[in-house]
């Protein structure tokens, strides 16, 4: 069997563009593109999926994949992969970002832990809030429906020379935004509380000036931050699960072309 130079380019580009894509939202996806999953994972993960996506996308584009022309097209696909995994990874960042927060308010930033997400050091609060949106995503099949988006973009955005435009990146610069918004709407709870019981301590300290605030001060505000923590934390269900849909229409919106 003889098989010419642009018959193998061909069969190449057919599989190389949409593995770049395909492995560019599995590195930057939750959990399994995190140090969490080991490298390998990743790897088989994205072949596994390349070879199922493959045979059902429309003819590649006449192009040479070893050509410069090939190689821009390489790059228009790690760009999509990497903004539809990036939507993601800022809902993950805003819970992460609130759980953080409390735990430097309620006095417990000192208490820290190896987080094997992130790979560093955080308070053991904002692990508690990792693990839990964590395993959300999980139990409500997100990792199921983010590779449901990645089949659908091959539809709504084909391989070709043309990737996202600049609406496209305009919108995830503006998402970027709805991580502080979770992070605050966490932690705004936990924060007008504490605020509360200073006031109070205030009033109570200018009666009595030999109310000594700094021993049972830090206590009290542990208490109340671990009470207000209970009480508000199945709260995060219904918002992650809002979050998440307004993550994945836009991701949508976004490889749609849709302003």
């Amino acid at each position: 069997m003889n098989f010419s130079t642009p018959e193998i380019a061909a069969w190449v580009g057919s599989f190389m563009w949409p593995f770049a894509r395909i492995s560019a939202l599995v590195a930057t996806m939750p959990l399994f593109g995190t140090d969490f999953a080991p490298m390998r994972v990743r790897l088989y993960l994205a072949l596994a999926l390349t070879l199922g996506i493959v045979p059902t996308l429309p003819p590649m584009p006449q192009i040479d994949a070893l050509s410069g022309e090939g190689v821009m097209v390489i790059a228009q696909q790690l760009v999509i992969g990497v903004s539809m995994g990036f939507f993601f990874q800022l809902i993950f960042a805003g819970f992460i970002i609130g759980g953080q927060t409390i735990a430097m308010k309620i006095g417990l930033g000192f208490s820290t832990m190896v987080d094997p997400i992130a790979g560093s050091q955080v308070p053991v609060l904002g692990m508690l809030y990792t693990i839990l949106v964590g395993l959300l995503f999980l139990a409500f099949d997100g990792h199921l429906m983010v590779f449901e988006l990645l089949a659908d973009s091959f539809r709504l955005l084909p391989v070709g020379t043309e990737g996202i435009g600049r609406e496209g990146f305009w919108e995830v610069v503006a998402f970027s935004g709805r991580m502080f918004r979770i992070a605050l709407m966490m932690a705004i709870t936990v924060i007008a509380s504490l605020l509360v019981v200073m006031l109070a301590f205030g009033v109570v300290t200018k009666a009595a000036p030999q109310f000594n605030i700094f021993s049972v001060g830090m206590p009290i505000f542990m208490m109340i931050g671990f009470v207000v923590i209970t009480i508000t934390l199945p709260d995060v269900v219904p918002h992650f699960v809002e979050e998440m849909r307004a993550a994945l229409e836009t991701a949508r919106k976004v490889v749609s072309g849709i302003p």
